[in-house]
């Protein structure tokens, strides 16, 4: 029996554990005729001790598809199946004639009843599962007119099993639904940074740039850019905060995402990187990219141009309009890596990133960092006082996709510059 099968998108430990109670019923009511079949003799009423066997095993199996899920079966064919056990070991004691009780005879359905204590554990854990099993007790204990050794002995073993299954299908759910939420928070997260990313692409850099021009204006437009800074700035704060998980969060539409047939996804279309990177060249900005197509998923195109055009921003807004900027494209057989190299003043980065980020300004955090973690990839901030900076994007290569153009590792690295 596997830990774990796929359902419906989501982990789940009881379908394999209601397949294995029903196989269990089935098994042991199988065992019980043979074992009848054995110790008829002993009984003075065989034909009746047949008849309850045939009620069973009919029950058994009508009833395999209501014991193979959590959604089919309930409390009344549990309760039915117990009964029709608790029954059967009662009859064993009227059936049975004086010589078959002194030699401890097993009861009619044997370890059938213990079936039924299993679809307790399974279906509502170890209180039903210990209850069902006290009432089989007691039934083996009224069949033999006292306590035995031997009933001791069952009873006990009866109790920790269906106790034990009990509990670890409880300690099951609660992992399933802790595995449920983390899952959601996760996407959720996700979704926050990507909105994050395209507001600090969008509307903080217009704010931005309203306040600027509106401070070198003046008049009206002064105040016009004072209140677009301090929309900036709310709006910042704003964007940060979100980004926490919210553990009340929900995602209904990417539960239902997670259901889908995964085999029915059309492999998504390649796109050359050269094509949305070679736009980037300027006056200021010179672009090396090698001479045949660097083709990789079209989102990962998209993202990957989305974080050096953010790299290019940075460099612009700290380093000044006047400085010059190198795009260098290097398309290896694993990985394709973008580098961002200005001569501008340098910085700490460790210091700077950690402080830019903890006043909301999310342009490295979210815009490059935060879509290179999103591909798999990774964005690496080189820079010193005095010394320019440099930015390394690196995003893997899908496995199936091969090298480039003609799918080939070993093509040529000569690049073009633009």
């Amino acid at each position: 029996m596997g830990a774990k099968e796929r359902v419906g998108g989501s982990f789940s430990v009881e379908k394999p554990l209601w397949r294995a109670v029903s196989a269990f019923r089935l098994l042991t009511v199988v065992y019980a005729a043979v074992s009848y079949a054995g110790i008829a003799g002993h009984f003075h009423d065989r034909v009746a001790g047949w008849v309850y066997l045939g009620v069973l095993g009919l029950w058994t199996f009508a009833t395999v598809r209501p014991f193979s899920s959590h959604q089919r079966c309930n409390w009344y064919w549990l309760s039915t199946d117990l009964a029709l056990c608790v029954l059967g070991i009662l009859l064993t004691r009227a059936f049975d004639s004086g010589p078959g009780l002194v030699a401890g005879d097993p009861t009619i359905p044997t370890i059938r009843a213990a079936g039924a204590v299993l679809g307790f554990a399974v279906m509502g854990g170890w209180l039903p599962a210990a209850v069902a099993g006290l009432i089989v007790g007691l039934a083996d204990i009224g069949e033999a007119g006292g306590l035995t050794r031997s009933d001791l002995h069952n009873i006990v073993l009866l109790l920790v099993a269906g106790i034990a299954i009990g509990y670890v299908i409880e300690v099951a759910r609660a992992s399933e639904q802790t595995l449920a939420r983390a899952l959601e928070i996760q996407a959720a997260t996700r979704e926050r940074e990507r909105l994050a990313r395209d507001i600090h692409d969008s509307v903080l850099q217009v704010l931005s740039m309203v306040q600027r021009r509106g401070a070198e204006v003046g008049g009206e437009a002064a105040d016009l850019g004072r209140m677009a800074g301090e929309q900036e700035v709310a709006l910042r704060t704003l964007v940060a905060e979100g980004l926490a998980p919210n553990p009340s969060y929900t995602a209904p539409a990417i539960r239902r995402g997670r259901g889908r047939d995964r085999g029915s996804e059309q492999p998504e279309a390649v796109q050359d990187l050269r094509s949305l990177i070679a736009p980037m060249a300027g006056a200021r900005v010179t672009v090396s990219a090698p001479g045949t197509p660097v083709l990789l998923p079209g989102r990962t195109v998209t993202e990957l141009g989305a974080a050096v055009s953010a790299a290019l921003d940075n460099v612009r807004k700290h380093a000044g309009t006047g400085a010059q900027a190198w795009i260098l494209v290097e398309d290896e057989p694993d990985q394709v890596m973008v580098s961002v190299r200005d001569d501008g003043p340098g910085f700490d980065s460790a210091a700077r990133l950690g402080e830019a980020e903890r006043e909301g300004r999310l342009g490295v955090s979210q815009s490059i960092q935060g879509r290179m973690r999103d591909l798999g990839g990774s964005a690496d901030i080189f820079s010193a006082a005095g010394q320019g900076t440099e930015v390394e994007l690196r995003v893997p290569r899908p496995r199936a996709g091969g090298g480039g153009a003609n799918g080939k590792s070993d093509r040529s690295r000569e690049g073009s510059s633009t």
